[in-house]
């Protein structure tokens, strides 16, 4: 346990460890709460706090501060969480100086936690990363930040520890989260029932993003592209739970597209193709092995700084895995009704070419494990929190 100067040496027992973790995106609360039940289950007495939302609540986590209040998308749309950030960045710098933790546990939020991670260091707090800053595509420089101030690593893309040891750093692949969690939980007659679809007809299913940013671009010329693509084929939009469902639904009125809320594995999984704006769907669609065409559209001086610094050959998480381009990517102008349609039915119309991809997908989920993710993390975690333990008991005894 790290103990300032001046201060007596904490008598909590070993299952007694206290981590402050930060969790700062949705998805990091997601993925952040199955590591704390990982946790929990193997030292039940022991203490979690930090930044974190109705997942890591649910998990038993002292929320301080919630993610709701300082997560943010894209280089300006944040601006107005600046001062949630501060305050709460400042908060959390007040803990770990006066009372610090056994453990920093950080979660992705690379500009936040970085910082944090500095004064951990100085603090004499530990600091374990878990889902590693996307330092590959850009800013690889931040390597050497990450090597100076964070004691360990837990990545889990497969090319990852690659990447780091070329810069000298160790770093340890779990396996990706989403893999015990991209499930379906029926099958594909019972979803294409419980949605008056018809098997007769192949289904699309549209995924203009999470965000409304992101749908405000994306969902207009997929809609229109299934307008093209006309009767042969039926048209789902799922929606994902951080939307709201009334302003879908106005959007698609004019249209015989549903909108379903909620069940997006599922759906996926009942589909023969997925429209699927870039970022995690496009990643959870690979693992349910479904062909999809990437869509991804910026605010042109987003899109245009972006370019300046992105150092990747694909946009699609997919094709990065593979490789190669696997599925069809449509950038910025590129996102056009007509365009889509087209990648649309070359897939579905060349039954060889579709095949290829199906097996080009299970590649991919093969590559991101087996599951077990958060497991591994966990053994990681505790087995990192007993070495600084033992370590600070010889260091008490030299004394």
């Amino acid at each position: 346990m790290a103990v300032p100067s001046g201060t007596a040496p904490s008598t909590l027992c070993q299952t007694s460890w206290r981590i402050l973790l930060v969790a700062g995106e949705a998805s990091g609360d997601t993925h952040a709460a199955d590591v704390v039940q990982a946790l929990r289950s193997k030292a039940p007495q022991i203490q979690v706090c930090g930044v974190g939302g109705p997942a890591l609540r649910r998990a038993g986590m002292e929320v301080l501060v919630d993610t709701a209040a300082i997560a943010g998308m894209g280089l300006f749309e944040a601006r107005d969480k600046i001062w949630a950030l501060v305050r709460a960045y400042r908060r959390l710098v007040t803990l770990l100086r006066t009372t610090p933790p056994d453990l920093l546990l950080l979660v992705d939020f690379p500009e936040f936690n970085l910082r944090l991670a500095k004064v951990a260091k100085r603090a004499g707090v530990p600091v374990f990363y878990y889902i590693s800053p996307q330092v590959w595509a850009w800013r690889k420089r931040r390597v050497y930040t990450i090597a100076r101030w964070v004691d360990r690593m837990a990545v889990v893309f497969p090319f990852e520890p690659d990447f780091y040891a070329a810069y000298g750093y160790h770093v340890e692949f779990v396996g990706h989260p989403l893999v015990d969690r991209v499930l379906p939980s029926r099958s594909r007659t019972d979803t294409l029932q419980l949605y008056g679809l018809t098997p007769e007809r192949k289904t699309i299913v549209l995924l203009p993003g999470s965000r409304v940013q992101e749908v405000r671009y994306h969902l207009d010329p997929l809609l229109k592209a299934a307008t093209i693509l006309g009767d042969r084929y039926q048209f789902v939009v799922a929606a994902a739970p951080t939307l709201t469902l009334a302003d879908l639904q106005r959007h698609v009125q004019t249209t015989r597209t549903r909108v379903v809320q909620g069940d997006t594995y599922n759906l996926l999984h009942a589909a023969d193709l997925a429209l699927v704006a870039s970022g995690t769907a496009t990643l959870e669609t690979a693992l349910l092995e479904r062909p999809m065409v990437i869509v991804y559209r910026l605010s042109p001086l987003t899109y245009t700084l972006a370019r300046l610094v992105v150092r990747v050959p694909f946009i699609g998480m997919p094709n990065l895995l593979a490789g190669y381009r696997l599925v069809p990517e449509l950038i910025q102008r590129e996102v056009t009704p007509e365009r889509i349609a087209a990648e649309a039915r070359q897939l579905l119309d060349d039954p060889q070419r579709y095949r290829f991809v199906q097996a080009g997908l299970g590649e991919v989920r093969r590559r991101l494990g087996a599951g077990g993710a958060a497991e591994r993390t966990a053994n990681l975690i505790i087995k990192m929190l007993r070495q600084e333990q033992t370590t600070a008991a010889g260091a008490g005894t030299a004394l």
